[in-house]
């Protein structure tokens, strides 16, 4: 028999500064990272002080303040649907939209020593400041994701989420740091409690044994993750290419003495990929898990 349920909410919540976008003050090299607590006058937009540089024109600089950082503050409406179709297929599907006001980001901006007698720049201080959104920021996706259960013991799954961020064509120069994938999917198929008896020795001569193997399961995944902006500190900012890798396990169990034995791999081709800029590579990871049932 067929069983379904919709589902529908609306949520309004308020996210505090973190103590870095409060308290920071950490020199990258290129920027001085910094919280916000107290807010910024007289910063320079970084575009017009490269466009001094280049013409010495005191009249192309463009000057801002920040306000001081205030909680973040979000309304979000959710739908969903979830369905066991055809005695088999178990199907969970959402969508969502966001609406944020004071979206926290950072703002780039520069102190300059500036000589007004003779017209020059004697130095500069970039600070990448945190900083709320003077305009409405939204957001919305949704996910989907399915199961297959066949032969009474194992299942293929797969779920897709789809994420994006729309700044409604503001101007505001705040930077969102977002750093989420528009679109990602897994698949993959997986197996428990299985039971075979190995025959084949005793096809071949019928006094050698049949090898028995029970209490056994598996799952194979592939995970697909397209490239994104990751948007940190001014040295840390750029693309995190599109990446795939395949993760797998085989667990055994031992239940007269409440045990189960898990060997597996995270990335088992090795595609070597960073899901942080700047940060490292990661590759194939392979281990043994050991767990007792008490």
């Amino acid at each position: 028999m067929n069983k379904s349920s919709f589902r529908a909410s609306f949520s309004s919540a308020i996210r505090n500064p973190t103590l870095a976008d409060q308290y920071l003050y950490y020199n990258v090299g290129r920027a001085i990272l910094v919280g916000n607590l107290n807010g910024f006058d007289s910063l320079v937009a970084i575009p017009s002080l490269l466009d001094f540089i280049n013409t010495q024109k005191y009249d192309t600089l463009d000057f801002f303040n920040v306000k001081p950082l205030r909680p973040e503050q979000v309304k979000s409406i959710e739908v969903g649907y979830r369905a066991s179709l055809f005695q088999h297929l178990f199907v969970d599907m959402s969508y969502y939209y966001s609406w944020y006001r004071y979206f926290i980001g950072y703002k780039l901006g520069a102190v300059i020593d500036y000589n007004e007698i003779f017209n020059r720049l004697n130095g500069f201080q970039v600070y990448r400041v945190a900083s709320n959104t003077e305009d409405q920021v939204t957001t919305n996706g949704f996910s989907i994701g399915l199961n297959y259960y066949f032969k009474e013991y194992y299942s293929i799954n797969g779920n897709y989420s789809y994420n994006k961020l729309n700044r409604q064509g503001s101007t505001d120069p705040i930077i969102p740091a977002f750093n989420t994938p528009e679109n990602k999917f897994n698949i993959g198929i997986s197996g428990r409690d299985i039971a075979i008896d190995m025959g084949f020795l005793n096809a071949i001569w019928d006094k050698l044994p049949v090898i028995p193997f029970n209490n056994y399961g598996f799952s194979i995944n592939y995970k697909w993750v397209q490239g994104f902006l990751y948007e940190g500190s001014p040295q840390f900012t750029g693309e995190v290419p599109t990446y795939g890798k395949v993760d797998v396990q085989v667990n055994k169990e031992f239940p007269q003495i409440d045990l189960t034995v898990k060997v597996g791999a995270s990335n088992l081709l090795n595609n070597e990929k960073f899901e942080v800029y700047g940060g490292p590579y990661v590759g194939r990871l392979a281990y043994v898990q050991v767990l007792f049932d008490l």
